[in-house]
């Protein structure tokens, strides 16, 4: 999501840059479109008219090393410690990118519920084009999912395809095939297994998607329940039937070529990046106006970034999780899978980047 907004406000005539404590292969993609990418804050040339904050820990840094600059926070997920929603004064909105993020502002002491709204999640239609039509009858299926692996949901789902004729592959980091280029893969699947932004990719290309992970099975998604289910990202929270390999087929069963093309559609009309950049830069527009507007009370943003401080730290989660996964490996025979399986969801579900 970084990577495909900063480079639409950039031809969009905006000047971007990313701050990254811990640069990766994303960065170098940021940086091959002339968008510099800084792992210290010290090291950009220019002050920015506002902040642009996901992670609770570098928002903070950059609201202290700009301490006139306005800021917005973006809430990616509805759990997880690393991006745990704060208040603080200089953030003048939240910005959520479902209802089920909007509900954890919401209940985050302080945060004024009018300063809260919703953009939802979008796709870079340049980059993910539309296929052909689908085959009358499904022959290909694609796991497209970073969680997807033989101790996850895998097998639940690869019985399932054998039993309906489908052949089926996995792309994911947790199955070792992971790829920086999903868009060259995605139309050459009939039905794909996803949630979230990757769900809403493969339906950019005109994929039947069944809503699946590791927290569960959902809906194949169709045009009457598309509104319903974009408005939760497609995501965890719209994951709520048992990954059994019945229901598993019983989602199959309802593959409909017209129902993928209508849902396409919707895709490609209304979930397009270039509109969502619109909107983000809407937003920027109004908080830079009303921060000029306002007086500023330093005392506040004190007092605000103490009860940030005396909030139990995100360290000491961390060092608290890694020894009960230790604990876990003392289990007899079965120690060592729990505790790799305990450990992938951890990481995965909290957000919680310490635990190796």
């Amino acid at each position: 999501m970084v990577r495909d907004l900063a480079c639409e406000l950039t031809r969009q005539g905006h000047q971007v840059a990313v701050y990254c404590p811990e640069a990766g292969a994303v960065a170098d993609e940021i940086r091959a479109q002339g968008i510099p990418v800084a792992h210290k804050l010290t090291s950009l040339n220019f002050v920015p008219d506002i902040i642009h904050g996901q992670f609770h820990l570098p928002a903070v840094e950059a609201l202290l090393r700009f301490s006139a600059v306005p800021a917005i926070y973006c809430q990616h997920a509805a759990m997880g410690a690393s991006e745990e929603p704060f208040y603080f004064p200089r953030i003048l909105r939240y910005v959520a990118v479902d209802d089920r993020c909007r509900k954890r502002l919401e209940a985050t002491s302080n945060i004024p519920h009018e300063r809260i709204q919703v953009i939802l999640n979008a796709v870079d239609l340049n980059r993910f084009q539309a296929r052909g039509p689908l085959p009358a009858i499904p022959r290909r299926a694609l796991i497209f999912s970073n969680n997807a692996s033989k101790s996850t949901f895998v097998p639940a789902v690869r019985k399932a395809c054998r039993q309906a004729g489908l052949d089926l592959d996995v792309v994911g980091l947790g199955s070792g095939n992971a790829t920086a280029r999903p868009e060259a893969i995605l139309p050459g699947y009939d039905i794909v297994f996803a949630k979230a932004r990757s769900a809403l990719e493969a339906m950019a290309v005109g994929a039947s998607v069944i809503l699946c992970d590791m927290a569960g099975l959902g809906s194949i998604v169709n045009a009457g329940n598309f509104d319903r289910l974009r408005r939760m990202n497609f995501g965890v929270g719209v994951l709520d039937k048992p990954l059994r390999v019945d229901a598993i087929r019983a989602e199959i069963k309802r593959y409909d070529p017209c129902e993928a093309a209508k849902v396409c559609a919707r895709v490609r009309n209304e979930a397009g990046i270039v509109e969502s950049t619109r909107q983000w830069v809407k937003v920027y527009s109004e908080v830079i106006e009303e921060f000029a507007q306002t007086s500023h009370d330093q005392n506040e943003e004190f007092d605000a970034l103490v009860a940030y401080l005396r909030k139990p730290g995100f360290d000491d989660r961390v060092e608290w999780e890694r020894r009960q996964l230790q604990k876990l490996k003392s289990i007899p025979v079965i120690g060592n899978g729990v505790f790799r399986l305990t450990r992938r969801f951890l990481m995965r579900w909290t957000g919680n980047f310490g635990l190796r």
